[in-house]
């Protein structure tokens, strides 16, 4: 389903588990992954069209009006990691978060560097003029910072944490974005002399 403000609600709290978002916001599409990762097609998605969002889904669903958001035992979550984390505390099928406390400490680290990378990526993406050089300065030290989060648990594994976890799922759709993006507008490939991201991002 993709709904927008001409589309009637779902049967909203009749014990349906629903993860509300939009195809095309990254942090909707982390939640997406891990519903996907976990196999968890009892889950139905809704989509909900952010440039022309009903009325219903503020009023009835999730006040602050943003993608993604659960609706799960008469209740609605919201916020992308928050629901990593609550998919893995209530639901089945592989587990996103690590076990081992070395682990837990790296990926909470992580976690918490995705809005330096979200935040200087768009900042230095948007602006007009930037040489590679400057692209390189200035978004350059955080790509480095993920190569070399990447070595910590190679011998594991491609992936942050070895295998495929939290970790990946919370950064793989800026990564991909970024990717694309800085390739295209700018030039500038984010993996050239980044061995372990460009692996990773393969």
């Amino acid at each position: 389903l993709h709904l927008n403000s001409q589309s009637n609600p779902p049967a909203i709290f009749d014990g349906t588990t629903r993860l509300y978002i939009s195809t095309i916001c990254p942090y909707a599409q982390r939640v997406w992954i891990a519903r996907n990762y976990k196999n968890l097609e009892s889950i139905e998605l809704i989509g909900i069209d952010l440039q022309d969002r009903p009325d219903w889904y503020k009023e009835k669903v999730y006040p602050t009006n943003k993608v993604p958001a659960l609706e799960h035992n008469s209740k609605v979550i919201g916020e992308s990691l928050d629901l990593l984390q609550y998919l893995d505390d209530y639901f089945e099928g592989p587990k996103l978060f690590p076990v081992d406390l070395v682990k837990k400490e790296v990926a909470n680290q992580l976690l918490k560097y995705t809005d330096t990378l979200t935040t200087i990526g768009f900042l230095v993406l948007n602006k007009e003029e930037n040489s590679l050089s400057e692209i390189q300065q200035e978004f350059g030290p955080v790509l480095d910072y993920l190569e070399d989060s990447l070595e910590k648990f190679a011998n594991e594994g491609p992936f942050f944490l070895g295998q495929f976890g939290v970790v990946d799922i919370a950064y793989a759709p800026f990564i991909e974005r970024f990717q694309t993006f800085f390739s295209s507008l700018r030039n500038f490939d984010i993996t050239t002399s980044r061995p372990r991201l460009a692996k990773w991002v393969e």
